[in-house]
């Protein structure tokens, strides 16, 4: 069987009606290419295609009342792909506003977790009834966080998206054994009572990551620290409301900056988001004089050998909105982020693994209960979490109709209520912005001001 890790576990734990942890996308198409023409049950037939290739989404959640550690993933033998793709039409005019909002009520519900944690829904209407004939069609996924982190849901898209219009479906993967109540609950008493050894790998690695941070602040190398965040409308508390806003940017004009500043493509997107961000609150009189904080979650599936599906590390990164000249902010960014990235390797890759690995279950019952008693629950941790996907180079099909646009979009947490994502593809940078209405009521404005501020940083290089 496949139990759930620490980490996946602490997903599906900290889960509340205000905080639904789903990894989401919106795909949008042009359904011209598809050969003899689009159909909703062409799709589906696709779609269902697919499935044999992706054990996640055929694994649904397997728990009792004698299990003592996180639940496990086992084969739904009851699978049944209607129950997991919805078809909508989109309001008239049909247009990006309409799509959002549709979109930003369906991300707000929770999935049902008496089935694989997933569902889809195809959009039609794009465009309005005028441009039905273009044959333009949205797609909205949305997985649980307990699935995939942001590597494992680009492979998971790459399994159901095709290179060419009419490729062969993938080869089939096996997923989890079954397994019985019983021996659910034997392997998880088993893994409870080994559980203080996980203790003898976590507290010598935490002592020393706090001495090397302690170390690195004395001598000016460390990371920006959590809970040093200024105080923005991002970061009170949230409600069970989601909205949304996407922006496309060429990739083409981001490696042109990032060539002429000798920096990385994420210190350019960083700006570009630090940019946008400054605009928008300083167009609000609500730009704090410090600068904002952004979480930038990184993978470790090529350096971990830790069970679980999410493989996930991180650093806290200066996003400098305090400097006013861009490119002077885009230097600033890409010194700090040096210093961010070795401060991070220099604790292991896999500490925030270990660390949620060395909790139980009732543990983390317990850490969660009085987070939710405490004014850290909405303390600014970090002002923004930000995360930069590559996705693959070349145009992406989905049953035959070629993707114009997959915006990515992840989840938002207390204290910490704003999530740009950015995936690129086939040459273009597709930016997800997603937040609650009650913090941020215009969205659109933030988004807006990516293609305005990579326009700046394009005029001064």
């Amino acid at each position: 069987m496949e139990r759930l890790s620490g980490l996946d576990a602490g997903f599906i734990y900290s889960e509340s009606s205000t905080v639904p942890l789903q990894v989401c996308s919106i795909t949008e198409l042009d359904t011209s290419t598809v050969p003899g023409g689009y159909t909703f049950e062409k799709l589906c037939d696709h779609l269902a295609s697919r499935i044999p290739a992706i054990p996640e989404f055929r694994t649904k959640l397997a728990d009792n009342d004698f299990n003592v550690d996180h639940p496990v993933w086992l084969e739904d033998n009851d699978f049944q792909l209607s129950r997991h793709v919805n078809r909508i039409a989109l309001p008239e005019p049909g247009g990006r506003e309409e799509l959002a909002a549709l979109c930003g009520r369906i991300v707000a519900m929770p999935l049902e977790r008496s089935k694989p944690l997933w569902e889809m829904w195809v959009i039609e209407g794009v465009g309005g009834s005028a441009a039905r004939e273009d044959g333009r069609l949205a797609m909205l996924l949305k997985v649980h966080h307990a699935v995939v982190d942001g590597v494992s849901a680009a492979n998971l898209l790459s399994q159901l998206l095709d290179t060419e219009p009419e490729a062969p479906p993938p080869d089939p993967v096996d997923g989890p054994k079954q397994a019985s109540a019983w021996e659910i609950a034997a392997d998880g008493l088993w893994r409870f009572v080994t559980r203080p050894w996980q203790l003898t790998r976590v507290v010598p690695a935490t002592a020393t990551m706090i001495v090397n941070t302690v170390n690195r602040a004395v001598g000016g190398t460390a990371m920006a620290a959590p809970f040093s965040a200024p105080n923005t409308p991002f970061n009170k508390a949230l409600t069970a409301e989601r909205n949304l806003a996407m922006a496309q940017l060429p990739l083409e004009d981001v490696k042109k900056i990032k060539d002429h500043c000798d920096v990385k493509v994420n210190d350019v997107v960083m700006a570009l988001c630090a940019g946008a961000l400054r605009g928008y609150l300083e167009g609000r009189d609500e730009l704090p004089a410090k600068p904002l904080i952004a979480f930038v979650p990184a993978s470790v599936h090529d350096e971990s050998d830790r069970p679980g599906r999410n493989q996930l590390s991180g650093m806290f990164s200066n996003l400098h909105t305090d400097i006013e000249d861009p490119l002077d902010r885009l230097r600033a960014i890409g010194e700090s982020n040096v210093r961010s990235k070795e401060h991070s390797s220099s604790m292991g890759p896999t500490m925030l693994l270990d660390l949620a690995q060395s909790l139980s279950r009732n543990m983390f019952g317990l850490a969660l209960g009085l987070l939710s008693r405490t004014p850290l629950g909405t303390t600014a941790i970090t002002n923004v979490v930000i995360s930069n996907v590559a996705g693959p180079p070349t145009t992406l099909y989905s049953a035959g109709a070629e993707i114009t646009g997959l915006y990515p979009f992840g989840p938002v947490f207390p204290g910490a209520g704003l999530n740009i994502t950015v995936m690129s593809l086939d040459g273009k940078l597709n930016i997800g912005i997603i937040s609650c209405p009650q913090l941020v009521d215009d969205l659109w404005d933030l988004a807006d001001r990516f293609e305005a501020e990579l326009k700046e940083l394009l005029s001064r290089c």
